[in-house]
């Protein structure tokens, strides 16, 4: 029996993380080499994994039992095992293919087009889907013609800012420098976003060949990448494409016989979130502490080491190589006229499909959430969504239609950021919510300007205050001064961003704050103090548990005669209503 099955596992960081080694070992285990069993980094559906494909069938949620009945009666008896197909939903229907699945079919997928169908760690299969085409495109042409090719694409920088590629390019050309470096950008640190590092890990040739015709265009023959340590399996992969390509003679002197010497060398960073900024990024690869320094100068005239540098991020650095082997007319189909081509979003948080997600520049946000996300999980009421990272606003409900790009994120007071989209439900507080963020950039300001070093300190002191109840309508005014000042003066862009969490809910949920501090109460039940709780009596079953689970002798009583809540001792910890088994805990209103 001649068997010809392609068999690929998924082993991006999120497969990986729910067993998918395991689930590889064992199809090869159970095949004995007759079917070899390849991989591929993330597929961007996260929340299915462990992910199997079998020619063009699509497992999902695969374990090592799930695995061995895939591999004795689909690979070696030929017969497909709809059961472990991805379900539609509502109606429960397998769907065997996975650009038949809503998630898929409703994105368009031009970095994450071969994600999940090659393996990352093979430069062959880069060239056989047209890998480095770009490349030889861009040394046909003058550094001049590739910069202007760029420049008509409309490329803006994807990791936030959305400055125009090309003009960046260009300003970095024409400076005055016997040596000049471009840098790949992927620090990426915002809570609940992959991005980037998914990308590094399941296509990192697409952005090592962008990163070399940045690099010819602009004159450079160092390029750098500045990644996070706590990215291994991107490092492991982006050292190896690095390998290969210079091995392959994508990369060291004399590139294709052009001429053009270039090469790349890696740079792990300590994890600092303000590294991401590209000046206290420069500092850190300098071996400087990493804090963000005035500008102009701009790193396009004087960079790393003084010399003129480029950075731009991983997605713009993708973007460079497709544009390069598909053409520019192609790319603008896409997008819209300011913002052409797609955008890349972690999405994640209350939502039913979290994963990766690419959309053309344009598409609404409802699109996204509920088209692509499927819908807020256990169908509760959808209340906000935050973009951009943890400098990102907070928008609501009735802003749901509004088309995604760098100009309308702005005006509803939210940005784009690198691509982080954390959706929340009825279930969230609003404070709380917004507290948790600025915590974050809190903790990571480098605290080299006074603004956002104390101010945003301050600010998270009256958040508190708030979310315990011990807060007035002068700290809510104070509150909404800080983020102002914070916003206006502080140096960089943590610093200017930060207060967005704060000052978008403060604008769209006001209501929530006040009722934090003129009623006390938390109308999602999570700020402790601000909820009640009560005992039905009717429906107890008398067990104790509640009482059992209690730290803080708050529910007395007996199984004879039941139990309740002394609202005065409880702390709304809300392990009792985890304990009870019949759920007869309740909020008050």
């Amino acid at each position: 029996m001649t068997l010809k099955s392609r068999v690929k596992v998924c082993l991006g960081t999120a497969c990986l993380s729910a067993g998918a080694r395991k689930v590889k070992e064992t199809l090869e285990k159970e095949l004995g080499g007759e079917v070899g069993v390849d991989f591929s980094g993330c597929h961007g559906f996260c929340s299915q994994g462990p992910l199997v494909v079998v020619d063009d069938y699509f497992y999902t949620n695969v374990d090592e039992k799930t695995a061995i009945k895939i591999a004795r009666e689909h690979i070696i008896n030929g017969k497909p095992l709809q059961k472990y197909f991805y379900k539609e939903p509502l109606s429960g229907r397998p769907i065997e293919k996975h650009e038949d699945i809503p998630f898929y079919k409703k994105q368009t997928r031009i970095l994450l087009e071969y994600c999940g169908k090659i393996n990352p760690e093979s430069i062959e299969d880069y060239e056989e889907i047209g890998g480095y085409q770009g490349l030889r495109n861009a040394l046909k042409k003058t550094p001049e013609e590739v910069i202007e090719l760029i420049k008509a694409s409309g490329l803006r920088g994807r990791g936030g800012a959305g400055f125009p590629t090309g003009k960046k390019w260009e300003l970095t050309r024409k400076a005055k420098g016997n040596k000049k470096f471009v840098i790949i950008n992927a620090d990426e640190g915002d809570p609940g976003a992959f991005m980037d590092g998914a990308l590094l890990e399941a296509n990192p040739h697409s952005v090592l060949e962008g990163l070399i015709i940045g690099g010819y265009a602009i004159g450079a023959e160092n390029g750098i990448i500045y990644i996070r340590a706590e990215y291994p399996l991107a490092v492991k992969r982006f050292r190896k494409a690095i390998e290969d390509a210079r091995e392959k003679g994508y990369l060291g002197k004399n590139i294709l016989r052009s001429g053009f010497n270039f090469d790349v060398t890696i740079y792990e960073g300590a994890g600092a979130f303000v590294c991401g900024e590209e000046t206290a990024m420069i500092k850190s690869i300098e071996g400087e502490r990493g804090q963000p320094v005035p500008k102009p100068p701009f790193p396009a005239t004087s960079g790393l080491w003084g010399y003129p540098t480029n950075i731009n991020n991983v997605k713009t650095w993708a973007f460079v190589s497709w544009i390069l082997k598909n053409g520019v007319e192609k790319f603008r189909k896409y997008g819209t006229e300011r913002s052409p081509g797609t955008a890349l979003f972690s999405l994640t948080g209350k939502v039913k499909n979290t994963g990766l997600v690419e959309v053309p520049m344009g598409t609404t946000l409802r699109e996204i959430i509920f088209d692509i996300g499927g819908g807020i999980e256990r169908d509760k009421k959808f209340k906000a969504v935050q973009t951009g990272g943890p400098s990102g606003g907070c928008i609501p409900e009735i802003l749901l239609d509004t088309p995604v790009e760098y100009e309308t994120m702005a005006e509803v007071g939210s940005i784009m950021g690198s691509g982080g989209m954390v959706v929340i439900d009825e279930d969230t507080c609003i404070v709380d919510f917004a507290k948790f963020f600025l915590s974050f950039t809190q903790k990571e300001s480098c605290g080299k300007c006074t603004p956002c070093r104390e101010g945003t300190y301050q600010m998270l002191k009256i958040l508190e205050k708030i979310t315990h109840g011990e807060a007035t309508m002068q700290d809510l005014e104070n509150l909404e001064e800080l983020a102002h000042v914070v916003q206006d003066t502080s140096l960089c862009g943590l610093g200017k961003t930060a207060p967005n969490p704060v000052l978008s809910t403060l604008k769209y949920f006001r209501d929530e704050y006040i009722e934090h501090i003129v009623d006390k109460k938390c109308r999602a039940h999570v700020c402790p103090g601000l909820f009640k709780l009560y005992i039905d009596q009717e429906a107890c079953k008398k067990c104790g548990l509640c009482q059992d689970a209690c730290n803080f002798d708050a529910i007395p009583g007996n199984k004879e005669e039941g139990f309740v809540i002394l609202t005065d001792r409880c702390v709304g910890c809300k392990a009792c209503i985890l304990a009870c088994p019949v759920d007869v805990i309740h909020y008050m209103d």
